[in-house]
């Protein structure tokens, strides 16, 4: 399977980690959005082809399917671009940062049939599988999911430190993985939400300090704090308070309440997230059927955080 890496950044770097592990996939084209930087990918990473042109990429002998790791706001323009030019696509999260473009999308996949999945990572991390395999058994019973998401990002630079042409966003990006992880562990949308945000910062525009709750029909809720303010260790950080034990998920770790380590090595064949999503991407067109975190199923996530966003605006 030859496929299209979308972006040039820390994240399409994660995603060609992933796939030089899984056999029988290749990056055929790789479209970035600096020239420089993305002739380098290329040449690190063996790449045949390289542009900065999308539809020059899609074009390139061969590619079935494409992956988007780029801008937030680009998302969903170009995961119709690549539906509409016959392939399949793998899309960062957010699939968008709003509803109605979050819905085109559903609405192009179902006219295409083709295969369109978001990269919820949280579903396939295997410390979060570890936790939904057992609440699915009914072993655990999820009571609270206490969650904290903090960085330091002052200035508008990525994962690498370098400087970014588009602004990045707590709700419709950094929330997004909580929500859809939170509904996807109690098997259903918030009955309840609410959200609050701090100051905005006067350059970028953006709030710099949110804090979001839901409640499931379960009786299960969630509370997430997230910062672009925080000093110290940076990530998100997931404590799962349960009627029969505490795990805490750090990433593809878990550990219990007590700090203990859990062994995960027989939840999935790789202990990487990204890897499993890539994963489950390949093996959806090669099967022809529905992706776990297809764009219809994550749908629910960007209803539940336009709801979070019209009571910010609600409560400003």
């Amino acid at each position: 399977m030859k496929i299209c890496m979308v972006g040039e950044g820390a994240f399409a770097n994660k995603h060609l980690d992933a796939i030089a592990r899984i056999e029988g996939v290749e990056v055929g084209a790789i479209c970035g959005g600096v020239a420089n930087s993305t002739e380098a990918v290329a040449q690190k990473r063996n790449i045949p082809f390289w542009t900065t042109d999308l539809s020059e990429a899609l074009c390139q002998p061969g590619i079935e399917a494409a992956i988007l790791a780029t801008p937030t706001g680009m998302h969903a323009s170009q995961a119709i671009q690549v539906m509409q030019a016959g392939k399949h696509v793998l899309i960062e999260i957010p699939m968008a940062d709003n509803l109605a473009d979050s819905e085109e999308l559903v609405r192009i996949q179902q006219d295409t049939g083709l295969v369109a999945m978001v990269d919820h990572v949280r579903r396939f991390n295997p410390s979060h599988q570890w936790i939904y395999q057992r609440i699915k058994s009914g072993e655990l019973r999820l009571q609270q999911l206490d969650v904290q998401t903090y960085f330091f990002r002052r200035e508008n630079i990525n994962a690498l430190g370098q400087p970014r042409s588009w602004t990045d966003h707590l709700l419709w990006h950094h929330a997004c993985h909580t929500v859809d992880l939170f509904q996807y562990q109690t098997g259903g949308p918030a009955t309840e939400v609410f959200a609050l945000q701090g100051p905005k910062h006067q350059d970028m525009g953006i709030a710099m300090d949110m804090s979001i709750g839901m409640k499931a029909t379960t009786g299960a809720i969630c509370t997430l704090s997230l910062s672009f303010n925080n000093e110290g260790p940076l990530g998100t950080y997931f404590r799962y308070i349960c009627d029969n034990g505490t795990y805490i998920a750090r990433y593809d770790d878990l550990f219990d309440g007590y700090d203990q380590p859990i062994d995960l090595s027989q939840v999935a064949i790789s202990t990487d997230g990204v890897e499993l999503a890539d994963r489950e991407f390949f093996a959806a067109i090669a099967e022809g059927r529905e992706p776990n975190a297809s764009v219809q199923q994550c749908l629910a996530a960007m209803k539940t955080l336009d709801r979070l966003e019209r009571s910010l605006v609600a409560n400003a």
